[in-house]
């Protein structure tokens, strides 16, 4: 196959930009000139290397980089090719996106999202998804499929979802224990339905999760503000809300994992202590573990409910990272079967089931291995994005704010060292194309000086050029 395109690029090695990046940035450059236009075969990564006379991991790397960005395309046993829609972003659009916040406009656009952890959705296994899905349709006795099915989820799915919990998450639980629900949302919210009524009082984390607290509101029960500091949840203020208020406090929402918005992590001596409330108190610990899946260190940490003494908890997790946001499959596991026959028959009545199909297309990936092949392969790519983060925030932040870098997920909190004005922050660089989340989003009555940016869903330029710009307005 011809590949006729001129290779022009200057590799700088006094630079601060690495190599495979250099290399990436000028293919870039020859799409937006139209040197490379749509469709182009590009060189193999061995010709590549011998041209550059770099590396062959370097190329590839470089491919690798444009491939998630959305610049370049690879065709199996056909090479690698530019992208036949590109992920461009012109100056008449970022004016449009800007002109269109000045106005007040429905349509908002930007070329850069700082969202609060999405994961990269170019990554999704939606081919080999896809392929499962209509090999369900092609099974023996598939018109029974068509009709419907149970409230609490397929059963296989459910009896999978158990043997996880039981195998990676040290928990002990059987498929009765569990609940399938269109995303971790959905299981919050019939959780709080099923367990609250007015008046209740539910201790929740500040700063944290408001579409949690927003669910738990909907059962007219009001919520208690907990703070949290490096090592989590402040148990001393755990303990005075439940003297404060005796046996009024029903339960208590927490990300004990990575703590949202801050990442920190409950720590061992906080886990036992609230464990040890929970059971004397007789309050139900609801734990959303929302991104146990990418973890970078040597393992993550057990959930609180696998801890045997725990006696009341609803354990909250989803497939919606680990796959794609789109696709909306949730859990959530408790062994009060009868909460669980609860939850269910209030989810038939809103949502007679899930959807079968698409869970046993889940399901088929689980038993064939994908699943656990695209979470390593995501995983490594998520820890390669997180350390690039921590350069750029080093490079860029380190006079004007702490961060540490989290052992997992997919987000960093960075904290000023002044209190900024973030409305005013957040408005100059929606002029610039970039959105952030405000501060407010997180916090209960005050503002929370920290900032939680996502990276797992911004390719490396984007990285530098929202952190640069976020930089220039931090004192």
């Amino acid at each position: 196959m011809l590949r006729p395109w001129e290779i022009k690029i200057q590799l700088n090695n006094d630079s601060d930009k690495a190599i495979y990046l250099q290399i990436a940035d000028a293919i870039v450059k020859d799409i937006h000139s139209g040197r490379l236009k749509p469709g182009v075969a590009l060189p193999g990564s061995r010709h590549l290397s011998q041209l550059l006379n770099v590396n062959r991991n370097t190329i590839v790397e470089a491919l690798q980089v444009l491939n998630n960005e959305g610049w370049l395309t690879t065709k199996e046993r056909q090479g690698t090719f530019v992208a036949d829609t590109l992920p461009a972003f012109n100056k008449e659009q970022k004016a449009t996106a800007a002109i269109g916040e000045k106005k007040g406009t429905i349509q908002k656009r930007y070329h850069i999202e700082f969202d609060d952890g999405h994961p990269d959705s170019k990554m999704a296994p939606i081919t080999a998804l896809a392929r499962a899905y209509r090999q369900i349709f092609n099974l023996k006795g598939k018109w029974q499929m068509m009709g419907y099915g149970s409230e609490f989820g397929n059963d296989e799915f459910r009896k999978q979802v158990a043997q996880l919990l039981n195998h990676q998450r040290g928990m002990q639980v059987d498929t009765h224990h569990i609940c399938v629900t269109r995303g971790s949302q959905m299981a919050t919210y019939l959780t709080a339905q099923c367990l609250f009524t007015k008046g209740d009082l539910v201790m929740v984390e500040n700063p944290g999760y408001k579409p949690a607290w927003k669910a738990i509101e909907s059962t007219g029960a009001q919520l208690l503000p907990i703070n949290v500091d490096q090592d989590g949840l402040l148990i001393e203020e755990v303990s005075a809300c439940l003297k404060r208020y005796k046996n009024r406090v029903k339960a208590i929402y927490v990300t004990p994992h990575r703590q949202y918005p801050t990442t920190v992590t409950l720590s061992l001596s906080r886990r036992l202590a609230l464990i040890k409330l929970s059971n004397e108190h007789q309050f139900t610990i609801i734990e959303d573990d929302y991104d146990n899946e990418f973890h970078f260190g040597y393992r993550p940490i057990l959930p609180l409910s696998s801890f045997r003494e725990l006696q009341h908890y609803v354990y909250i997790g989803t497939m919606s990272k680990v796959v794609a946001p789109a696709l909306r499959i949730g859990y959530l596991a408790s062994r009060d079967t009868s909460l669980i026959e609860k939850i269910g028959a209030l989810r038939k009545i809103i949502d007679v089931q899930g959807d079968s199909i698409m869970e046993q297309a889940v399901l088929q990936l689980i038993k064939d291995g994908t699943i656990k092949r695209h979470i390593k392969k995501a995983t490594a790519h998520y820890k390669d994005k997180r350390d690039f983060t921590a350069v750029l925030l080093d490079k860029y932040l380190k006079d004007k704010a702490t961060f540490h870098i989290p052992d997992g997920g997919l987000a960093y909190w960075i904290v000023p060292k002044k209190q900024p004005d973030w409305a005013i922050i957040s408005e100059k660089l929606q002029r610039k194309g970039i959105k952030i989340t405000t501060p407010d989003n997180y916090s209960f009555g005050t503002n929370v000086n920290g900032l939680r940016v996502g990276y797992g869903s911004l390719s490396q330029r984007e990285l530098e050029e929202g952190i640069i710009a976020l930089s220039k307005y931090l004192d």
